[in-house]
């Protein structure tokens, strides 16, 4: 039988208003990186807005470390973020001076294949 290494992707809806959400997103998506399974957020919808340059040190949630650590530490560790086009274009933002580099933008046949080629896709 052939190793498979895994490969989830977090699909995250929620921005700013719902801290909580977005906080257990990014913990998710660290946990499974200290457990060398690959991990990718996508940032959808409201979500976006995440990906403003300064917003991660905003999302904040008793109890739990604030996003800008996560982004932080999602990113150091090889994590792949990645944000719907459409989505964030609809909202205004600018790619060069809105948002920050880490950030990948992609639109449908990118977020195809990558749902097609994930281990699991997990909605919050």
């Amino acid at each position: 039988m052939e190793d498979k290494k895994e490969n989830l992707v977090f699909v995250l809806t929620k921005g700013a208003e719902n801290p909580e959400m977005v906080l257990l997103t990014f913990i998710h998506a660290v946990g499974a990186l200290t457990m060398e399974v690959g991990a990718t957020v996508v940032l959808m919808s409201n979500a976006v807005m995440l990906a403003q340059k300064g917003m991660g040190k905003h999302v904040r949630y008793e109890g739990k470390p604030p996003l800008d650590e996560l982004m932080k530490d999602f990113n150091e560790m090889g994590g792949r973020l990645m944000l719907c086009t459409p989505c964030y274009k609809g909202r205004g933002y600018d790619e060069k001076t809105d948002l920050i580099e880490e950030a990948q933008p992609i639109a449908a046949a990118v977020y195809t294949q990558l749902l097609l080629n994930a281990t699991s896709v997990i909605t919050y």
